[in-house]
């Protein structure tokens, strides 16, 4: 009963709420990259390297500032660590969708929570959250 406590207290935390908006805008962002690389038949695996690398870029001031209230660089390269395991899964979850012939539009956009809601986990513990090393 104790983790559906500390769930539901997250999803009513501020942070959460600050996250999920931030997100759509990351998101927005990042999703456009990747359709657009993908509408300029750039490789998948490619399109979401691109969509990740410029994202990357973009979410690490809006999260960490407008989501976490952190300021300042020295937590970058955990932060890129992250995006780099979540572009790993999302290049071979792609793969797998592109193996079963499932359109590569619909398969970004289907990966999209489930990545948000992992970076938003890994980024809270590991990279601004306040039990993050300094």
């Amino acid at each position: 009963m104790s983790r559906l406590s500390d769930f539901c207290s997250c999803v009513l935390e501020r942070r959460f709420v600050r996250f999920l908006l931030v997100g759509a805008l990351n998101t927005f962002f990042g999703y456009s990259v990747y359709a657009l690389l993908i509408y300029l038949h750039v490789h998948y695996a490619l399109a979401a390297l691109g969509g990740q690398i410029l994202g990357v870029l973009f979410n690490f001031k809006t999260i960490g500032l407008l989501v976490f209230g952190r300021r300042g660089n020295r937590r970058f390269f955990r932060f890129i660590s992250v995006y780099l395991l979540t572009y790993l899964l999302t290049a071979a979850l792609l793969k797998l969708f592109h193996a079963l012939d499932i359109n590569l539009y619909l398969a970004g956009a289907i990966l999209i929570l489930p990545m948000a809601v992992l970076s938003f986990i890994l980024n809270r513990r590991f990279v601004f959250g306040d039990d993050a090393p300094a």
